[in-house]
């Protein structure tokens, strides 16, 4: 199995046709449907449901798409960094981050790296943390965006200046909207929409002072825009950071911090012995500096 094959069968994967995807490859349609027939043999796996019109995944099939894509990717970027030019700093800065007043930080440097070095490009990954550092872990980030502690003894990490707050976004018609902060017995007693991601719940429900399933849970979500939609619509209140959602002015939602507050470190994370590109190199000085 080599990347070529890899490559086919990602455009048949995302043409969902044999045809479709040979046009795009430029290459026979018989010999495009030999290539996947000799990747299944060789597999000893059915990767694809031929039907009449269009062409679905097996779950193996979609297993492989996952991992395809990812050596697609990383080989992608294995190539472009060992041609960038010797004398330039040039090249791709791959980041993974949750929404988090962290990324003013990542803004910063990369605006200063771009205005010195036009050649320089920024890619960000929005996911939660646990994605995150899969794909550091595989080669796929240069960097991830995280929040609360970090593994030291797997990752390098250089704590910013910044804190997240935690606190309540709700309507503004909510009974608890005049009141300055929330406490733990007036947040447990709201239907919440509580964030997906494990790694934050712990604190969550210890400064709550209770289990997660004694609290009234109406949705969870990984993205709070989303999340605000169902604030809006009257679903619940949703749990989250302070300054992600825009409550200024008379609209319709507020934010509320707890009280006692509760903060979160934010952390720039990498692997603990990378090999970086020089783009990505000076983006981390460049973070050190802000």
């Amino acid at each position: 199995m080599d990347v070529r094959i890899l490559r086919y069968f990602l455009a048949v994967a995302r043409e969902e046709s044999i045809s479709g995807a040979a046009v795009q490859l430029h290459v026979s349609q018989p010999a495009l449907s030999k290539q996947l027939m000799d990747l299944e043999e060789e597999l000893g796996v059915k990767l694809f449901i031929r039907g009449r019109r269009k062409i679905t995944l097996t779950d193996e099939g979609m297993f492989l798409r996952k991992r395809a894509g990812e050596i697609v990717e990383l080989l992608q970027r294995t190539e472009a960094e060992l041609q960038a030019p010797e004398e330039l700093i040039t090249g791709d800065v791959y980041i993974g981050a949750g929404e988090s007043r962290g990324m003013s930080v990542i803004a910063e440097a990369a605006g200063d790296i771009r205005a010195e070095y036009p050649g320089v490009s920024f890619h960000i990954f929005s996911g939660d943390a646990e994605t995150v550092m899969e794909r550091i872990d595989k080669g796929l980030l240069d960097f991830g965006l995280l929040l609360g502690p970090v593994d030291a003894e797997k990752y390098g990490y250089l704590r910013l200046p910044l804190t997240d707050r935690w606190g309540v976004l709700m309507r503004r018609d909510n009974p608890l909207a005049v009141k300055k902060a929330l406490s733990p017995e007036d947040v447990s007693g709201l239907p919440l929409i509580y964030p997906r991601l494990a790694r934050v719940r712990s604190n969550i429900t210890s400064w709550l002072g209770k289990n997660y399933e004694q609290l009234n849970i109406v949705a969870t979500y990984n993205l709070i825009f989303n999340a605000s939609v169902m604030v809006r619509g009257g679903l619940g209140c949703v749990l989250g950071f302070d300054g992600l959602i825009n409550v200024k002015g008379d609209g319709e939602l507020c934010f509320k911090p707890f009280e006692p507050e509760l903060k979160a470190d934010i952390s720039v994370v990498w692997k603990k012995y990378p090999v970086f590109s020089k783009a990505a190199g000076l983006f981390l000085e460049r973070l050190k500096s802000c």
